[in-house]
């Protein structure tokens, strides 16, 4: 590929599809955008942003296609089910950006492979902010000279490395979220314990600000605690897969995450306590609630 602007077509136009859409029209490229509900995707057009009717129309002329669906198997659905690998043409790429099992992501690739289709598994960490400033980090699994390929696309986006094989981004990404899944529970249960003892939890955490104990779940999520603000960026319903699905992949390469195993279970406990759509930093609300805490 070229530094000239890339056909690009991206396919699930939710909270992050939707800034990120408008980031690479911005960057000069021309985007197609298509989602299952088309009303979702329709004030992109005032963007200059062609809304398609159909998944597969929309990237038969796409050189690079942006997935940012829900799921494993959705991807494999509108990829194989509704006829995009098929519609694409031999040498484009696909970079799928949606956070599923690298399993699966491996499976696509082979698949799309069959087809001539390049592919990248290249899930994000960074949230709608990340999406909308174009600062989030891609972490990206697959064929280095595609990587390479897919730097004009990246570039809009955020900060992109390179950390593996297919499925391998996946893998990163799940990584990832067990770290943040697992510091939350950590942030939530250390300033409740303070809070019980009679410590003021704001204090507490302006404490430990700049000690070892610091890091970004603490300035971020730690607020959202004090302020008991859980309105959702990221869901608690959503952390639960996404333990779910490090604990799935777990069990695929024999790794024993038992840190893991144990919030997946208080994150399920929470979910089935009525929280899933709070912010994941929710998961404070299920462990004050276990502690007669309000």
């Amino acid at each position: 590929m070229s530094l000239s602007p890339l056909r690009i077509t991206v396919l699930g136009i939710g909270m992050m599809g939707f800034p990120m859409a408008r980031r690479l029209q911005a960057a000069g490229h021309q985007v197609t955008a298509w989602n299952r509900t088309r009303a979702k995707a329709e004030p992109l057009q005032d963007e200059g942003i062609l809304v398609a009717d159909d998944a597969a129309e929309s990237v038969r002329s796409a050189d690079v296609v942006v997935s940012l669906l829900e799921n494993g198997p959705v991807v494999g659905h509108v990829l194989f089910g509704l006829g995009v690998a098929q519609a694409l043409r031999a040498g484009a790429l696909v970079i799928d950006m949606a956070s599923i099992q690298p399993r699966e992501a491996r499976d696509h690739a082979a698949r799309l492979g069959e087809l001539g289709v390049r592919h990248l598994d290249a899930p994000v960490s960074g949230g709608t902010v990340g999406a909308e400033n174009g600062t989030l980090a891609i972490l990206v699994g697959g064929r280095a000279e595609d990587f390479a390929a897919a730097q004009p696309v990246f570039a809009a986006l955020g900060r992109a490395t390179h950390v593996g094989p297919h499925g391998a981004g996946q893998l990163t990404k799940l990584a990832n979220q067990m770290i943040v899944g697992i510091t939350i529970g950590a942030v939530a249960e250390a300033l409740l314990f303070a809070a019980k003892g009679g410590a003021d939890m704001a204090k507490v955490r302006e404490a430990i600000t700049g000690g070892f104990a610091d890091s970004r779940i603490l300035q971020l999520h730690g607020e959202r605690m004090v302020e008991r603000d859980f309105a959702p960026r990221g869901r608690m319903a959503v952390q639960l897969k996404d333990m779910r699905n490090a604990l799935a992949t777990a069990s695929e390469i024999g790794f024993d995450a038992p840190i893991t195993a144990l919030f997946e279970r208080l994150y399920a406990e929470g979910v089935d306590h009525g929280l899933g759509e709070l912010d994941h930093s929710g998961l404070f609300v299920e462990l004050a609630s276990r502690n007669a805490m309000s």
